[in-house]
C-alpha cells in the first residue's frame, strides 16, 4: 500500500473530483464528522448536505460543498462519493462564493417554474370552464377576467 488514497466524487450527470494522491479525507454523517485516512477499514454511511475536506499528498487542503450523498470505503484505498449535487473549491471562502450562486441560480429556477405551474394551471382551469360552458354568452365573461 503506497499512503494515499483513490477519492471520486460524483453526481448524476457528471465527476466533480477524480484524484489519486489524497492522503485524508474528512467528512461528516448524521453521527458527526469522520476521517478517513489509508488503510481504512471498509466503510458505507450517508452523508448529510456539509463540505468533504480532503487534503493531497503535496499537502494542498481541497473543499467541496455536497448536498448530502453516500460515501463508501472499499479496499483501504478507495474513497467514493455519489451525490446528488456538488461544488467544488480550493477556499472555504471561495467554496461559500460558488454554494451562493449555485443557490441563487437554482432558486430562480424555481420560482420561474412556479410561475410557469401556475400559469399553465390557470389555462386549464380556462379550459374547463370553456368546456363546461359552452354558451359564449356565458363564457365571455370569463374570459374578460383572465385578460385583465
Amino acid at each position: 500500500m503506497n499512503g494515499t488514497l483513490h477519492l471520486t466524487i460524483t453526481t448524476p450527470s457528471q465527476i466533480l473530483v477524480k484524484s489519486d494522491d489524497v492522503v485524508a479525507v474528512r467528512a461528516e454523517d448524521e453521527s458527526g464528522s469522520f476521517g478517513i485516512l489509508p488503510g481504512h477499514a471498509d466503510l458505507l454511511t450517508v452523508l448529510v448536505p456539509s463540505v468533504l475536506r480532503w487534503r493531497t499528498a503535496d499537502g494542498a487542503a481541497r473543499f467541496c460543498a455536497v448536498r448530502g450523498g453516500v460515501f463508501t470505503v472499499a479496499s483501504g484505498r478507495d474513497v467514493a462519493v455519489a451525490c446528488r449535487g456538488g461544488v467544488v473549491g480550493d477556499s472555504l471562502g471561495e467554496l461559500e462564493a460558488k454554494v451562493r450562486a449555485v443557490r441563487a441560480q437554482e432558486l430562480e429556477a424555481d420560482r420561474k417554474a412556479r410561475v410557469e405551474q401556475i400559469r399553465l394551471h390557470a389555462l386549464a382551469v380556462r379550459q374547463l370552464v370553456r368546456y363546461l360552458r359552452p354558451n359564449p354568452a356565458l363564457a365571455a365573461p370569463v374570459e374578460r377576467e383572465a385578460e385583465s
